[in-house]
């Protein structure tokens, strides 16, 4: 029995691990665009945020979404270096919030719609938090606009920050049950969530 155990702990860490590094991949694939609060992106790491939490499950999704996200800033953007902690926290909630709602809603049951929906609510979550923090982080503490400049820095960010959480809608839940599928002919389902 703790064999068992140490064999799930083991498997969920690697995978845990390996969305992490999909998630700092995703988002180094990227299109800047020039704003007033430095530059609006469209990548594909919210893709990997979301699909982490729907096939980790709500606390290993946050980890791996978040860790993958500062690694992303720590290491493969220079720039971003400062806010690393903060990018930890906010792409936190994509994984929280597509895990939480794909395991305790739908039971961990997998299809397109079940998927979508904790895609959704896992964007939807993200975007109002990212938003919040490009206002008060970005727009009144760094860059010292007023409250009009600011809230027109997170007009800037409404677009891409859409773009990308409906990437994220339409292609983590294609790769999220292609993944459900491939884990359980391998016998391996019941090792997350």
């Amino acid at each position: 029995m703790n064999q068992s155990k140490d064999r799930k702990t083991l498997l969920i860490l690697c995978m845990a691990a390996a969305m992490a590094a999909l998630v700092a991949l995703g988002s180094w694939i990227k299109i800047e665009i020039p704003s007033i609060l430095g530059t609006s992106r469209f990548h594909l790491g919210n893709v990997m945020c979301a699909l982490s939490g729907l096939l980790l499950g709500p606390w290993w999704g946050a980890l791996a979404a978040g860790m993958g996200s500062a690694l992303y800033d720590l290491l493969l953007d220079p720039t971003r270096f400062a806010e690393f902690p903060i990018t930890f926290v906010t792409k936190s909630v994509y994984g929280l919030a597509a895990g939480a709602v794909f395991f305790k809603v739908f039971k961990g049951k997998s299809n397109y719609v079940n998927e979508a929906i904790a895609s959704a609510a896992a964007a939807a979550s993200y975007i109002a938090v990212y938003l919040v923090k490009c206002f008060f982080y970005n727009g009144l503490l760094i860059k010292g606009l007023t409250p009009g400049g600011a809230w027109l820095g997170v007009l800037e960010k409404v677009p891409s920050s859409l773009f990308n959480g409906v990437v994220a809608v339409i292609f983590a839940p294609i790769l999220g049950v292609a993944l459900h599928k491939a884990l359980k002919a391998a016998h391996l389902e019941t090792a997350v969530g």
